[in-house]
């Protein structure tokens, strides 16, 4: 199943999970992520020999950071918008605003791996998961989900548990696959999205207690 994505000009049918190849990989990544799911992105910079792209000798996360100077791309931008806002940073890496559709709850990789084939075994929803190339595993889930992290922890029964698991919400950004993160390599789908899960992600809840489970399993 196909959808297009644009206006008159410049349409282009966009396959999820499809392979991309070319310069214009990137902005049919981010209409994709704009047009089909609903996202905000936002140009990132790059990180090459320690060096950011931002220019800041003193750049506290090279290559990992959204540029100051560049716009948001808001959700519901066509392929034409992308192509016009992209090219005014060619090679920028693509990142995702957290906060508006989606929050993200962070493990480490190892054990989102085994978090996400045991939710997968239970049958319970699931929305886009990615793996970092710093290891760390990211769940997206329903908005407001990092702000009531410590409260669902604590009426789990998790809170006084020293586990490795964070939320990210308003505010903070991710690298989307398949851009660089921090001049590690690239950020990769543990699980792509689609179409009934990554316009509505689930709520944390539903996931939470497995995510804590095994982080804390992983620690013994």
């Amino acid at each position: 199943m196909g959808f297009t994505i644009g206006g008159t000009r410049g349409i282009r049918e966009i396959r999820p999970g499809a392979r991309r190849r070319g310069r214009t990989s990137d902005c049919t990544a981010v209409a994709e992520f704009t047009g089909l799911w609903g996202w905000d992105v936002v140009p990132g910079a790059r990180a090459a020999a320690g060096a950011c792209s931002c220019g800041r000798a003193d750049c506290p996360a090279p290559g990992a950071h959204p540029l100051d100077f560049a716009a948001v791309i808001p959700a519901g931008a066509t392929l034409g918008e992308v192509s016009d806002a992209w090219a005014q940073f060619p090679g920028a890496a693509v990142m995702l605003c957290v906060g508006r559709a989606f929050d993200v709850i962070e493990v480490a990789e190892p054990a989102g791996r085994r978090a996400l084939a045991r939710l997968e075994r239970m049958g319970l929803p699931l929305g886009p998961v990615t793996a970092t190339p710093d290891g760390r595993a990211q769940f997206f889930v329903a908005p407001g989900a990092a702000a009531e992290l410590p409260r669902l922890l604590y009426r789990m029964g998790w809170d006084d548990a020293a586990l490795d698991l964070h939320g990210l919400g308003a505010g903070t950004y991710v690298t989307a696959p398949p851009s660089d993160r921090g001049g590690l390599g690239p950020v990769r789908w543990l699980r792509p999205p689609a179409l009934d899960s990554a316009t509505r992600p689930p709520q944390a809840r539903l996931l939470l207690g497995t995510l804590a489970y095994v982080a804390h399993r992983s620690r013994v």
